[in-house]
């Protein structure tokens, strides 16, 4: 776990390394999920728990790709929700389209595995649109449950949604019932999450890989992740 002043400790130099990696790495991402033609339904199969993938904002599924590919040759079946689109929906309206996909497809005792602003839309699932219980937990790497102060800075509305001083951010903070349900995943050093993503009353684990984006590449998250999954209900 990453201890409060740890990432100042980081050299300039790293940090800009780590900067240049991780936009080098989501432009690739970017172009192969516009590229790519596989057919989400191909996924579904497995016999384990169901797993349903929330991309970050701007993220169409296939960004989550090298996830994706890992837990299904698991045995998990993994569901895209392909209604997001590029995920520039407000929170409450995303986790309202998450929500109707776990009933559409009948899915119980899921398990959702997030990006950045995905774990927002998880957790507000989870708080607000769940009274079947047809989610079990979620796995979020790089979520923003403190929010991000870069987010006052940015342009767009769907940017700045993660100011920390955001209503509905503040709100979700507060709401702590459900966090040891939610597993946590982040490195030593995220450029858009200063704050990082611990969250207080979840399983938090620290990888090794710095970044936002190149974070969903690695190995070793996939294989913590399906080390999650794995656990007992």
């Amino acid at each position: 776990m990453t201890h409060p002043g740890e990432s100042a400790r980081i050299s300039p130099l790293h940090k800009a390394v780590w900067w240049s990696q991780d936009y080098a790495y989501a432009t690739g991402w970017q172009v192969r999920g516009f590229l790519s033609r596989v057919q989400p339904a191909s996924f579904r199969t497995g016999t384990l728990q169901p797993v349903v993938i929330i991309p970050g904002v701007y993220e169409n599924w296939q960004f989550m790709m090298p996830l994706i590919r890992v837990i299904h040759d698991a045995g998990h079946p993994v569901h895209v929700v392909t209604v997001l689109q590029r995920n520039k929906l407000k929170v409450p309206e995303a986790a309202r389209l998450v929500a109707q996909h776990l009933e559409e497809a009948g899915l119980h005792n899921a398990i959702l595995v997030a990006h950045s602003k995905g774990g927002l839309i998880g957790k507000y699932a989870m708080l607000s649109l769940d009274p079947e219980h047809r989610i079990d937990r979620m796995i979020a790497v790089c979520a923003p449950f403190s929010g991000s102060r870069y987010a006052r800075y940015m342009l767009l509305p769907s940017l700045r949604i993660f100011s920390p001083r955001n209503a509905l951010t503040l709100q979700m903070a507060r709401e702590q019932t459900i966090n040891s349900r939610i597993t946590s995943l982040y490195g030593p050093f995220d450029p858009h999450i200063p704050e990082g993503s611990v969250l207080p009353g979840a399983t938090n684990i620290e990888l090794p890989v710095a970044g936002h984006f190149r974070i969903l590449g690695d190995p070793g998250t996939a294989r913590i992740i399906v080390e999650q999954l794995g656990l007992p209900a």
